[in-house]
Formats: structure tokens, C-alpha cells, sequence
């Protein structure tokens, strides 16, 4: 459990009584079945036009939490879902307050501030009012394969105690010639993106960033391969929610970084690296459509992953 928390939420150092936490298990009105993606975002209108279709369609709800965006995320995320015809499935907030990166800065800062990683997390995810949620970042892009699974689990978790492992695919690409991307399946990833709502599933600090508590056993379902791809601008920052990159070199849980790290300075520097596939769409078709539509569903099965670097979690036990 976060240190200090109390049975019915936490109150912040800082004294901001609004942005206090309150457990939604704890509210008069308790939790209703279904799923909830929950979206923590800072400046990704470029990719939420990808992100937001798939995921509206698959889960029950969808809450996307802007922090601080000056490129009109929050404008996009509300166009997105009325375009779509699904703005009743969409709920937005705003979290107002600078977080620490991951890294030396988040070490530095209390549990308990509104500037933790693991305090904004558990805010978060305390305005879910389904019996299951899943994290989610503004750069992840399911797959027709992947929206289909992932509303087919969406369902059947809500009453069991039982986390979801999501792999994902690094697909770099420039605005320079969006036509064509390079398709990172050298690293096998599979974290932990499902989780129950619930005083055993909340967010402490960790060493690097933050951590989901989970109890022990815990039923652990993986899906497979090839359902999602994270985005990644070779003319962007990439790393910017990390406070430098000596902070990759600090444990296993950082090896994913640090191969995402050899990977676009590779890209940007005119070299493809071990285990990175050269895509190149249709003409007149958008590489990021092309990948997700059609060339990770046609891939051949099982996909061929992790032939350089495996980064997964720690397996848990399934009871």
C-alpha cells in the first residue's frame, strides 16, 4: 500500500485539498462493471488522432488526463471521440501541477507531493469508476487485431482479480516522408497495462518511476504479439519524461529505454539496427495506418520478437 494512505484515500503535501485523492472503491456509489482506459498525457496531439479510434471502441470508457499540453491535446481528444460519434464514451481532466521526470528527479520528490509520479498516478486512476481499468499512454496505437482482442478481454476481466500484459512495438517515423517507418521487433515487451480497481492494485514510488502494488499470486494474461505499437518521432523528443540518459543505466526495468535510446539515435543516424524492419506504406497511405492495418495483422504467426533484447516484466505466478 502507498506509505501514509488511509482507507479511504490521501491527502497531498502540499495542502491542495482539490486535488486530494478520494478511492473510488470507497464512494457512496461503489464501482460499476466494465473497463476504463486511462490516458496520461503532455502535448501528443499528433498522435492521438491514432490512439483515441481504436481504444473508444474497444473499452467501456475512456478518461484522458492532460498535463499541462500547449499543442491542443485536450482540443484534439474531444474532435477525435465527436468525429467518431463517441464523445459519450470520452471523459477528460486536467492535473495542473508540474511532474517529476523519471529518474534522479523522481527520487527527489515525496511520495505524497502533487509532483510524484506515483501521487499523479493514483489521482488518476481515482477518477475510474469501472471495476477495471487499463493504463494507457498517448502514443499507443492498438491494431485492428489488437482493438478486437483487447474489446473481447475488456469484458470478461471486470470481476477477476487479474492483471493484463500488453506487448508493444516501438514504429519510428519522421514527418519528413511519412510513407515510411521502422518497426522495432528486436525488443520483446510485455508490461503490465491491466490492472483491477482496488485498495491492491494502487501506485508507490519505485526507484526510476512508479509501481502498481499487486498481491500475491496474482492471475497474470498475456496477449500476444504484434497488437500494438508505440509511436515514435525521429524529429521529436523522444525522452523527454526522463530527466537524462544516464537514468536508463540503473537497473533491468530500464533495459526497454535503453534499447528504445540505441534505436533512434541508430534511425536518425542513418542505420537500422539488428531486428528493426524497414516499412514502407502504399502511396497516398500514412505508414502508422499501414503498419497497424495491415502489415502487423498480415505478419506472419507466430511473430518473430525479441531476437535482440528482452526487456519483459517479472512473469507472476498465475494460481
Amino acid at each position: 500500500m502507498v506509505a501514509h494512505a488511509g482507507p479511504t484515500g490521501i491527502s497531498n503535501l502540499e495542502g491542495h485539498t482539490d486535488f486530494d485523492i478520494t478511492w473510488p472503491w470507497a464512494r457512496t456509489e461503489g464501482l460499476r462493471a466494465g473497463s476504463t482506459a486511462v490516458l496520461r498525457i503532455k502535448d501528443e496531439a499528433a498522435s492521438l488522432p491514432w490512439v483515441l479510434p481504436p481504444l473508444l471502441r474497444s473499452m467501456d470508457h475512456v478518461l484522458v488526463v492532460d498535463n499541462g499540453s500547449t499543442d491542443g491535446s485536450p482540443e484534439v481528444t474531444r474532435e477525435t471521440a465527436a468525429r467518431l460519434g463517441m464523445a459519450d464514451k470520452l471523459s477528460q481532466a486536467d492535473y495542473p501541477f508540474a511532474v517529476a521526470r523519471a529518474g534522479a528527479e523522481h527520487r527527489a520528490v515525496h511520495e505524497l507531493s502533487v509532483h510524484s509520479l506515483s501521487y499523479f498516478y493514483n489521482w488518476c486512476f481515482a477518477q475510474v469508476g469501472t471495476r477495471y481499468s487499463f493504463k494507457w499512454d498517448g502514443d499507443m496505437v492498438l491494431t485492428t487485431e489488437g482493438e478486437a482482442s483487447l474489446a473481447d478481454l475488456a469484458w470478461q476481466v471486470g470481476t477477476v482479480q487479474s492483471i493484463i500484459r500488453v506487448p508493444r512495438h516501438g514504429l519510428y517515423f519522421s514527418g519528413a516522408d511519412p510513407s515510411v517507418g521502422w518497426l522495432d521487433l528486436g525488443l520483446r515487451n510485455a508490461e503490465e497495462w491491466g490492472f483491477p480497481v482496488g485498495p491492491d492494485f494502487v501506485f508507490t514510488k519505485a526507484f526510476e518511476w512508479e509501481v502498481r502494488t499487486t498481491p500475491t499470486p496474482v492471475r497474470s494474461i498475456a496477449v500476444p504479439q504484434g497488437l500494438c505499437v508505440e509511436l515514435k518521432y525521429l524529429d521529436g523528443d523522444e525522452f523527454a519524461h526522463w530527466t537524462d540518459p544516464s537514468s536508463f543505466a540503473t537497473s533491468f526495468r530500464n533495459k526497454r529505454k535503453r534499447r528504445e535510446w540505441t534505436v533512434f539515435n541508430a534511425l536518425n543516424e542513418g542505420v537500422v539496427p539488428e531486428g528493426v524492419h524497414e516499412i514502407r506504406a502504399p502511396e497516398g497511405a500514412h505508414v502508422v495506418d499501414h503498419v497497424t492495418r495491415t502489415w502487423l495483422p498480415q505478419a506472419p504467426r507466430p511473430l518473430e520478437v525479441g531476437t535482440v533484447v528482452t526487456s519483459d516484466d517479472r512473469v507472476r505466478a498465475t494460481p
